[in-house]
């Protein structure tokens, strides 16, 4: 079994800081690639950012400049760092691994609330 456990969320005010984090229940080696995504309510999920096992990242176009994703090998930990906050990334952030094309798997989410 794979299990994501997601950490970090919270209520923030405009202008602020979270780091989330998704510790694995194995080596994040054995994925292809760890990524971040958000469900805004009402909304449809989305994607928020991506690391390959080569470290190459991917960000979604409404979050380039302000968010971070990052990894630790030691820790099986993906992390994402956000900052400059705004009201619009008020969401549930999921965490998801890729094993292959057709097989991934999802966290259980964490709730981010941005106040104006």
């Amino acid at each position: 079994q794979v299990q994501l456990v997601e950490s970090g969320g919270g209520l923030v005010q405009a202008g602020g800081s979270l780091r989330l984090s998704c510790v694995t229940s194995r080596s994040i080696f054995s994925f292809n690639a760890m990524g971040w995504y958000r469900q805004p309510p009402g909304k449809q999920r989305e994607l928020v950012a991506t690391i390959t096992r080569s470290s190459s990242s991917n960000y979604a176009d409404s979050v380039k400049g302000r968010f971070t994703i990052s990894r630790d090998n030691a820790k099986n930990t993906v992390y994402l760092q956000m900052n400059s906050l705004k009201p619009e990334d008020t969401a549930v952030y999921y965490c998801n691994a890729v094993l292959t094309w057709r097989i991934d798997y999802w966290g259980q989410g964490t709730q981010v609330t941005v106040s104006s």
